[in-house]
């Protein structure tokens, strides 16, 4: 899917994940985040029962490290057939160069197609106060997003991770095919959570995200299938 909703499995065992799942009929196939949670708690072996089901993997570890080593770590994950995964894109030019050239090397090892490498922005957690006190980073959210977005597209990044907020500025100083994948979707009627900057599907969609990141909205519903088609509805009008 072109534009996806991705359902973040947030749950801390495959067990539950795949219970999850397995509500959704046989023939509707989704795309999916496996975060740090579930997949320190069940590893690979979780992204092979997920995309045996049908469903495409937003595989979100958001490495961070030395560039020998994050290049090393994407060459792993490179081979896993997933659609998509991240770095953080504070890690720098090299890092997420290195990033890059591991998770093309996997997959084409592999013989798989290279996943989608995303760079982690600021947070959707994060907010003025964060980024000048406690992070020491001059300047508002917003530029310091689309600086990060002008660097990983320098360094070959395929998108980044933002706020819907910030992804019509990001798209105006990078490009439209640049990917702006935004997690920090609520429904109007939905709580924020621990959320600081968020927006619903349709604005989302307004401002031109590429893909949605939502999780407790769909998992935490009552008729998690109906929470994900309306959410669907909502974004593709």
């Amino acid at each position: 899917m072109s534009r996806p909703v991705i359902i973040a499995l947030d749950f801390p065992t495959a067990t539950k994940a795949l219970a999850f799942l397995d509500q959704f009929p046989a023939n509707l196939h989704v795309t999916v985040k496996i975060g740090m949670e579930l997949f320190y708690a069940a590893g690979p072996e979780i992204v092979k029962a997920v995309q045996q089901r049908g469903h495409a993997v937003f595989l979100d570890l958001k490495l961070h490290d030395i560039p020998n080593t994050v290049e090393s770590a994407m060459r792993v994950l490179g081979q896993l057939g997933v659609t998509y995964t991240t770095v953080h894109a504070a890690g720098g030019h090299m890092m997420l160069a290195a990033a890059k050239r591991g998770l093309v090397a996997g997959a084409t090892a592999a013989g798989l197609p290279a996943p989608k490498l995303l760079a982690i922005t600021q947070l959707t957690s994060t907010n003025q106060d964060i980024l000048n006190q406690d992070q020491q980073i001059a300047g508002t959210v917003r530029a310091s997003v689309v600086h990060y977005a002008q660097l990983a597209q320098q360094s070959g990044c395929d998108g980044v991770i933002c706020s819907a907020q910030e992804v019509q500025a990001i798209h105006e100083a990078v490009g439209t095919d640049f990917l702006g994948i935004t997690p920090g979707i609520r429904p109007a009627q939905a709580q924020a959570d621990d959320q600081q900057r968020v927006m619903t599907p349709a604005a989302a969609a307004k401002a031109g995200s590429n893909g949605l990141v939502i999780g407790r909205p769909i998992t935490q519903a009552t008729d998690p299938v109906k929470a994900y088609q309306d959410i669907m509805s909502e974004w593709s009008n």
